[in-house]
């Protein structure tokens, strides 16, 4: 009877084991999956943020460039004085106001890694099946998830920025000489809202760029683990 009933314990141990097996295998491989993701967006996110802290990226790349607040919005104050402004800076007039716009951008961008990678390390394994598929999946989900956290950490650093690079003084200046600037609300605080965002959107376009390009390499690291995991 002893043996009988050691014989059934062991048939039950196997058949348990059986069941279990296929659930942990797929979550051993959701676990690397997101780790290789991680890693990749991690990656990608330095190499962004090292080539946009490079001096002149932003104001250089005309698709991240950093523009006054309001310019190009249809009709308005606003768009006419962005417009205005814009013209002046382009002939010297407002001490490129722009040009220290997008060195702000770029300080802050070098400041920016911590942040980032903080952000990144919290990627959950419940998203990793919907951002596999995409060229740059993983940094989508990382602006749906963090964007906002990301905001309000950059924020503090664009302002800093902006100080040092005398944004924030031409400014002060511009709307003393004219009252066009406070008539139309650019104020230091909008300011740095619409750099923080601009800077964001330049940010995430150059890490969705990377992880692109290292997602398609067969022969990195990225390639080799999403071919391997995926089956592709």
């Amino acid at each position: 009877m002893a043996e009988h009933d050691q014989q059934r314990r062991m048939v039950l141990a196997g058949m348990a084991s059986m069941a279990v097996a296929p659930l942990f295998g797929a979550t051993a491989q959701a676990q690397v999956l997101g780790s290789g993701l991680t890693g990749i967006l991690g990656n990608a996110s330095d190499s962004a943020l090292d080539k946009l802290a490079q001096p002149g990226a932003f104001y250089n790349d005309s698709a991240v460039r950093i523009l006054l607040p309001l310019v190009g919005n249809a009709g308005g104050l606003g768009g006419a004085l962005g417009s205005v402004l814009g013209a002046g800076d382009r002939l010297g007039l407002t001490d490129g106001i722009t040009r220290k716009l997008n060195d702000a951008a770029g300080l802050a961008a070098k400041e920016a890694k911590p942040i980032f990678r903080a952000a990144i390390s919290r990627l959950s394994l419940n998203d990793v099946p919907g951002i596999v598929s995409q060229n740059d999946g993983a940094s989508q989900y990382l602006r749906r998830s963090a964007g906002t956290e990301l905001t309000g950490r950059m924020r503090p650093l664009i302002n800093a920025a902006l100080g040092k690079v005398g944004a924030f003084n031409q400014l002060d200046s511009l709307s003393r000489r004219s009252s066009l600037i406070s008539a139309a609300g650019i104020t230091r605080d909008k300011l740095g809202n619409s750099v923080t965002d601009q800077a964001l959107n330049g940010i995430f376009k150059y890490i969705g760029s990377e992880e692109g390009r290292l997602r398609a390499n067969p022969a990195g690291t990225a390639g080799s683990l999403l071919k391997g995991i995926l089956g592709n």
